[in-house]
């Protein structure tokens, strides 16, 4: 009798176990049966028409539409080395509602919560604060002095390298360099492609829509570019190991390095992580305050703030350590799924096909190819790792905060997000000044 019962309970555990092991097989971050559920239920809400647009069912959306084709990017050879994952979460959205073949409630479910919820500067602030109060402070001083030299050389190497291919190609000089080359270092949409066509069409005295949509594409095409360069610095890091730092920018000193292998952890709890979250959140509308008084770009005031918390040691090392985890949470839990909704969103498929000539392409590659490779070459010179100093270099040639996102997403290091907003911001606010001032002149 108390050997059947035995072999009973034994049978009842292994069926438990087979369970729980089918529960720990993941999609992202879903396990699996979670997934199965989630597409069930979203899939009969959108059949009767009762899909809604709030916050649980935005996140539910999001999550499988993002985690699905990272996924499915993963399963192909090859082109998953360059940045597949994140090339199919920041484009295959776009391209799927561009031809209607993503079910309409879908995607105004998943463009009214992305843009009701501002769900992108809550990713950035939580990704800076995190990885910044994550590093050694004078580590991050140096990094942050340092980056703007390859930045800088690269940013004129390829305005030149770029302008000569496209001038080769056909394309008349002025074009090339300020329809092609400069949109695509100008920090993105909203700072670089917007105030750029503005100012073109001003001293035109043109429309500005058509300049806009030419601005547009180029951003688009240098932005996939650099998704794929940052996969494959990330696949040469991986078969060279001497040329990165695996996160670390700087070579000497301190350890600037937040996915974990710091050996000095904090202790921290769920208050700490909440007071981080809170941190993070103030320092974003501080940022937000200053745009609206002096018209200061809020990431670029958040990012100093941080910064200037960090090397002043104002924040506790018991939030330090929940900014940590923070910070390991939204890049591992919210990337993918921030992607998608910014595809459905924000990304417009037709510009991007409206790019797709093969001049324009080469041009736009050549560009940010001569941009990373100056980066590269010039990081030994100030004591940077080839791999990261290129990689955000790559940002500089991004889709402004999106683009950010999937370049070191593509290039699995999320923790250059600082350093790759010195890129964008700065970098594209540099990039549109002297390029308007040009125009004028040479008009």
């Amino acid at each position: 009798m108390d050997t059947a019962t035995h072999q009973v309970r034994g049978e009842k555990a292994s069926i438990k176990e087979r369970w729980w092991r089918v529960f720990d097989l993941r999609v992202g971050a879903l396990p699996l049966p979670v997934y199965l559920l989630l597409i069930a239920v979203l899939g009969l809400m959108t059949a009767h028409g009762k899909l809604a647009s709030d916050l649980p069912t935005g996140i539910a959306l999001v999550a499988v539409g993002g985690f699905t084709c990272a996924e499915l990017a993963k399963r192909i050879p090859w082109i998953r080395h360059i940045g597949a994952t994140s090339i199919f979460a920041a484009f295959i959205p776009s391209m799927l509602v561009y031809y209607k073949l993503m079910p309409e409630p879908i995607a105004k479910a998943v463009t009214t919560f992305t843009k009701q919820s501002n769900f992108l500067y809550l990713f950035i602030a939580a990704i800076i604060v995190g990885s910044v109060l994550s590093m050694d402070r004078q580590t991050l001083v140096k990094g942050f002095v340092r980056i703007f030299v390859p930045v800088a050389v690269g940013s004129i190497a390829a305005a030149c390298v770029g302008t000569a291919v496209g001038t080769l190609l056909g394309l008349d000089i002025r074009h090339a360099l300020f329809m092609v080359v400069v949109p695509i270092m100008a920090g993105g949409v909203g700072e670089g492609a917007l105030p750029l066509s503005a100012g073109y069409a001003q001293i035109l005295g043109v429309e500005q829509g058509p300049l806009f949509a030419q601005v547009l594409s180029a951003v688009m095409l240098g932005n996939i570019a650099a998704i794929c360069c940052a996969g494959l610095l990330s696949y040469l890091g991986a078969r060279r190991p001497h040329l990165t730092g695996n996160g670390r920018l700087t070579v000497a000193g301190g350890d600037d390095d937040v996915t974990g292998a710091n050996p000095r952890s904090f202790e921290f709890d769920v208050n700490s992580v909440a007071a981080a979250g809170a941190t993070a959140i103030a320092l974003y509308l501080l940022g937000v305050l200053s745009h609206q008084y002096f018209d200061w770009p809020a990431p670029v005031v958040m990012l100093v703030m941080v910064v200037a918390a960090q090397f002043f040691q104002i924040v506790s090392p018991r939030v330090r350590g929940g900014a940590r985890f923070m910070y390991g949470f939204f890049s591992t839990a919210v990337t993918y799924p921030l992607m998608f909704a910014i595809s459905v969103a924000m990304t417009p498929w037709g510009e991007i096909v409206t790019a797709f000539h093969w001049v324009n392409i080469v041009t736009a590659v050549s560009t940010v190819l001569t941009l990373v490779a100056t980066g590269f070459i010039v990081a030994r010179w100030t004591g940077m790792y080839p791999v990261e100093a290129a990689i955000v270099n790559a940002t500089h040639s991004g889709l402004g905060g999106t683009g950010d996102v999937a370049i070191l997403t593509a290039a699995n290091r999320m923790e250059l997000m600082p350093f790759a907003q010195i890129a964008t911001r700065i970098g594209g606010a540099i990039t549109v000044m002297v390029a308007l001032a040009a125009f004028a002149w040479l008009r």
